[in-house]
């Protein structure tokens, strides 16, 4: 007989299947949070369909979206207003983020794609003194406490996707990019090299299976 965690853990599955959301815009009003009133400029690395650079645009004069994927940047400038101060770019991270500073840098769900150490360096080197780094990212579980926020995401993330989908004919549809990968490295790995390249800096475990890191440039 199937054991009943298992079974549990597959009625999961097939709910949250049926009741998809996107786990990374749950973050975006929390970003926010850690941005000043007004700023100048903005970068978002990993832009996506764009939805976080339009919020961006509400405070800044001039936001800028990369993103590796031609397909999901056409979709970002057809879903932007042609009067929103927001450009999007084809353009792979770290290499290709245009040479310039800027006041804002947001990157969501990317940074696990890419060389861990090395983008956190280019990214300290585009902030404008005074800027705000703010990343959403993965990690691959490793001590009783990951499990422990794993154990809890999977009936919230049930519940948060109903709630999210309730009253709606169809589930909304989740913005996708390219295909993802799981992450490899472990929080503790992630703390230690992000105080290497940027001291100061605060990072936390997150519920759904995400970290944040925030870090203001002196």
């Amino acid at each position: 007989m199937t054991p009943l965690p298992q079974q549990l853990l597959r009625a999961l599955d097939r709910f949250n299947a049926a009741h998809p959301w996107d786990h990374n815009a749950h973050y975006h009003r929390w970003i926010l949070r850690q941005l000043p009133e007004r700023f100048d400029s903005a970068l978002d690395i990993g832009s996506g369909s764009g939805d976080l650079a339009r919020l961006l645009a509400t405070r800044a004069n001039t936001v800028r979206g990369i993103d590796a994927d031609p397909a999901i940047v056409s979709q970002a400038r057809t879903l932007t207003p042609p009067a929103a101060p927001v450009t999007f770019a084809v353009a792979d991270a770290p290499a290709g983020i245009p040479a310039a500073s800027y006041d804002v840098i947001t990157c969501v769900a990317t940074i696990h794609h890419v060389p861990f150490t090395e983008a956190l360096t280019v990214f300290r080197r585009h902030l404008a003194p005074g800027g705000t780094l703010v990343v959403l990212g993965l990690f691959r579980a490793q001590t009783a406490g990951d499990r422990l926020l794993d154990a809890a995401a999977g009936p919230l993330n049930a519940a948060t996707g109903w709630l999210k989908n309730k009253g709606r004919k169809a589930p909304r549809p989740v913005s996708m990019t390219a295909p993802t990968r799981p992450a490899d490295m472990t929080f503790s790995d992630i703390v230690r090299e992000a105080r290497d390249v940027l001291p100061g800096a605060r990072l936390r475990r997150r519920l759904f299976w995400r970290y944040t890191l925030v870090w203001h440039r002196h």
